[in-house]
């Protein structure tokens, strides 16, 4: 029972709150109520939620989780092992456009929720007070929300129930209203009415949530998401039908009508009753609260995501609370706010803001459908089965965009812009990446033991470090990058009693930490590989020392000074990290599609954290060295050489 009530709070915020402002969309304010139009939005929304939601995400998408975690990215990490090309291109349009529906929703949600206020005070300017909620929201988030999070679930609860309540008071005054289970009326409502698709575009906004349904299984788990989503599901239809049928009740009248005087009603509050209406705002704006807090955490991990899948920079992360898998990003974090304080300055009121809610998230889930088809193959899925589902939801959510599309030149066209901004970001990172690793040189270990060895025991050098430690990109254990070796002979021989190399694979399972130690050289040269799940934070300095601790426990290596006095009083030996860092050599000749890339990729680099504080290295021993990358040298430089300068002419 307390797994579902986690379940409640931490999963249902966003899809859960779409019944502020769904049939109100639906409706318009100055278009007198139809019952045809009523009966068929009602009808689109019950079997949206059911196509959609129940059978896609709750049924279907849940198959596909990668250790108990669930999201884009994770299903990406799965369906990425059957190495087709391209399948990057939905990763990143659907991570994007879900990083772009966490700036919309918040402003959405709270914005429809406190408006309520204007029924007591029609010329009430709710952009300050919207503003001010979600900067307590967005600042708090540095201190975790741990502790908010105990009351989450009973918020819900309470939330869901009352939705369940007012519906079902207000199903008698039009039982007709139950005709809206026949899927007639959808499509008579979607190919006949002259409004039918516009109206589908607002109809989408009841399951623009259920991409939350997959992103959050890790922190509650399938058995949880598939047994709460009967209750809230139950509980939705209850108060859409329960609008409905008000609605219905009111035929020929507009929603500006059934307003308090200059306001719009939205049939969301019109069915409360007035003794209750103040607590009907204030738990609609708490629901909304939890449902930005939800978006929020989510985009932290998105992010964390990101970084360890190389799609995003490197960005500081914190770890706020010892809950697991709960972090902070500061730079995200206010990121988000400032795009929220943005859509609520921009547009003002909620009803403006539906028009750019929607567009970005029907990307996200055609791209889920995407990758969908790839794990449904790589698990031998039915042929047909495969088929016939790709067809369905793409038709489904091809048409759901179609739909939205109309909205574009009302404001839909933000949602797109902010997700095409963070699309691009995690292109041109990750092309960069690859085209930097392509043209990496690497060398054999092999090749250089004896000088190694010979280094080691130079006493004519001065020692550079005890225990002197390089980070390498280098995948096989045989292998080191031709820049570590120039670095340690070369630019300044660094002599070092032990040389460590130390790689770390980012894996597909997302909670991995694991190690493996190959001893290259007795007592000289050693290389450690950690294995760490693409959710993990590689804190190298705390990871390093463990395993130091426990090559030292089972004597595998001795870490104490080998300077004589030290020695003699067993004081351990000092640890130095050398980071190379690369930076783009104007001794190259790219194509101008490289360079580009490259050009932006630096100029990113130089916002973003640096190689030892994302690896988590302490700075007071971490030495960092700049090397140029020299990708594609130009031609040898035909110089002739002259012996006799009174012959030089000069102009």
């Amino acid at each position: 029972m307390g797994g579902l009530l986690v379940t409640l709070g931490i999963i249902y915020g966003d899809i859960g709150t779409s019944p502020l402002y769904t049939m109100k969309a639906i409706m318009g304010e100055n278009v007198p109520i139809n019952e045809e139009v009523v009966l068929g939005a009602l009808s689109c929304i019950f079997w949206t939620l059911t196509l959609q939601t129940t059978v896609k995400y709750v049924l279907l998408t849940l198959q596909a989780d990668n250790k108990g975690e669930g999201g884009i990215f994770s299903l990406y990490t799965l369906v990425k092992r059957l190495k087709k090309k391209g399948l990057i291109v939905p990763a990143i349009i659907g991570g994007s456009a879900l990083l772009a529906d966490g700036i919309i929703t918040p402003p959405v949600s709270v914005s429809s929720a406190v408006e309520g206020l204007k029924i007591y005070n029609p010329v009430l300017d709710t952009v300050p007070i919207v503003i001010g909620i979600l900067f307590a929201l967005f600042f708090i988030q540095k201190f975790g929300t741990s502790f908010l999070g105990k009351f989450f679930g009973p918020m819900m609860l309470t939330w869901f129930g009352m939705l369940g309540v007012l519906g079902a008071i207000h199903l008698g005054d039009d039982l007709g209203v139950f005709k809206a289970f026949n899927p007639y009326y959808a499509f008579h409502l979607l190919s006949i009415h002259h409004e039918g698709f516009y109206v589908l575009g607002f109809v989408f906004l009841c399951t623009t949530g259920a991409e939350a349904l997959y992103s959050d299984m890790g922190h509650c788990g399938r058995s949880n998401i598939r047994v709460s989503w009967i209750f809230v599901k139950a509980m939705l239809v209850l108060n859409y039908f329960g609008q409905g049928a008000f609605l219905i009740d009111h035929a020929g009248k507009t929603l500006h009508n059934l307003g308090a005087e200059g306001v719009p009603g939205n049939p969301f509050y019109l069915i409360m009753p007035d003794w209750f209406l103040p607590f009907g705002i204030a738990i609609a704006t708490s629901a909304a609260v939890i449902a930005s807090q939800a978006l929020i955490s989510g985009s932290f991990t998105l992010i964390s995501e990101a970084m360890r899948l190389n799609f995003w920079p490197k960005v500081s992360v914190k770890f706020p609370t010892e809950m697991r898998g709960q972090l902070y990003i500061p730079s995200i974090n206010w990121l988000l706010f400032l795009g929220c304080v943005f859509i609520v300055w921009h547009f003002k009121e909620s009803s403006a803001m539906e028009a750019a809610y929607g567009l970005a998230i029907v990307l996200c889930m055609i791209m889920t459908t995407s990758l969908l088809g790839y794990y449904m193959v790589m698990k031998r899925y039915n042929p047909a089965l495969i088929i016939g589902t790709i067809l369905v939801y793409f038709t489904i959510e091809f048409s759901f965009l179609w739909a939205n599309i109309s909205k574009f030149h009302e404001g839909g066209y933000i949602s797109l812009i902010i997700a095409g901004l963070l699309a691009f970001t995690m292109f041109v990172w990750h092309t960069a990446k690859r085209i930097r690793s392509e043209y990496t040189e690497f060398t054999k270990i092999d090749n250089y033991k004896t000088v190694l060895a010979e280094l080691s025991n130079d006493t004519s050098i001065p020692k550079y470090a005890t225990h002197l430690v390089y980070m390498t990109n280098a995948q096989l254990g045989d292998e080191i990058e031709s820049k570590i070796i120039y670095s340690i002979l070369q630019k300044r021989p660094k002599r070092a009693d032990i040389y460590w190399f130390v790689h770390v694979n980012v894996v597909d399972e997302p909670y991995r930490m694991d190690y493996r130690v190959r001893e290259i050289m007795k007592d000289d040269v050693i290389r450690v590989d950690f294995y760490l799940g693409f959710r993990i934070q590689p804190r190298i300095n705390l990871m390093f020392k463990q395993v130091v601790r426990d090559m030292v426990k089972k004597g595998e290596v001795d870490i104490t000074s080998r300077y004589e006095s030290l020695n003699r009083n067993n004081v351990i030996g000092d640890f130095k990290f050398v980071l190379i860092e690369k930076f783009l050599s104007y001794d190259n000749e790219l194509p101008w599609y490289e360079r580009i890339i490259l050009d932006i990729y630096f100029m990113l680099k130089k916002v973003s954290l640096s190689e030892g504080r994302a690896f988590g290295l302490d700075s007071s021993s971490v030495k960092v060295e700049q090397f140029p990358i020299v990708i594609h040298p130009p031609e040898d430089i035909s110089l002739n050489r002259i012996d006799d300068p009174n012959h030089i002419t000069y102009s």
